[in-house]
């Protein structure tokens, strides 16, 4: 085992930790799955606005997936910029509330695949695509993988809240909520943090000095005094 350090300073094509590349053959590997998933389902998709939202984030997935590659691979910036994800749902309009439903329950038959289910599964890769990508980008060290990894997650929580609002407003999605009193109770637990903390200042440690304690002459342990029997 070679215990030599590898200095590498600029840009090297290995500059990669050990760590790192556990975490981004994980990104890599999710991303596989999250595409493959996609691919899957189209066939199934039945609502015409989920086939758009699914194949508009397969196109976007399948261009991070690439920018990913890239970067890793060579220690470079990728053929171009993160771009910024776009979705066309609107969150002014999310129901709150829960209404009775049939229990879910997993499925025995192709046939039995609807678009609650399809929609689902993408809400929950996208979910831990974000999650994972999230870790590997506190743990990179090359400082453009780790930037095209912070850059993506906002696009991934994007995608995930624009699957949430489809299914929402499909009634696939039930938002319950607390109380009111819970409610505005929990909102006014946390109060404004000062801008300067209050730190204590420490005590100044003083020499230590020995004191003297006179004797008194009278006392009997004085051994100038002689004591007459």
């Amino acid at each position: 085992m070679n215990n030599a350090p590898n200095m590498h300073v600029g840009t090297v094509k290995r500059n990669h930790s050990g760590h790192e590349m556990f975490d981004i053959h994980e990104v890599l590997s999710v991303t596989v799955s999250t595409l493959d998933q996609y691919t899957m389902s189209r066939q199934y998709v039945k609502c015409s606005e989920l086939l758009t939202i699914l194949d508009r984030q397969y196109q976007f997935l399948t261009d991070e997936y690439n920018m990913l590659v890239q970067a890793f691979s060579t220690g470079e910036d990728p053929a171009h910029g993160t771009l910024r994800y776009q979705m066309t749902e609107h969150n002014d309009t999310i129901v709150y509330g829960m209404k009775p439903s049939q229990p879910k329950k997993p499925i025995h038959s192709m046939l039995e695949v609807k678009d609650e289910g399809i929609s689902g599964h993408m809400l929950i890769m996208l979910k831990t695509l974000a999650g994972i990508r999230t870790v590997a980008a506190t743990e990179a060290t090359n400082p453009v993988v780790r930037r095209v990894l912070a850059d993506s997650i906002p696009n991934c929580i994007e995608m995930a809240y624009e699957i949430f609002l489809y299914q929402n407003k499909n009634n696939f999605y039930q938002v319950p909520q607390l109380a009111e009193q819970d409610m505005v109770m929990m909102q006014n637990s946390f109060g404004l943090a000062t801008n300067q903390p209050q730190v204590p200042r420490q005590p100044q440690d003083s020499p230590q000095t020995s004191k003297v304690i006179p004797m008194n002459p009278s006392s009997p342990s004085n051994p100038m005094i002689h004591r007459s029997h």
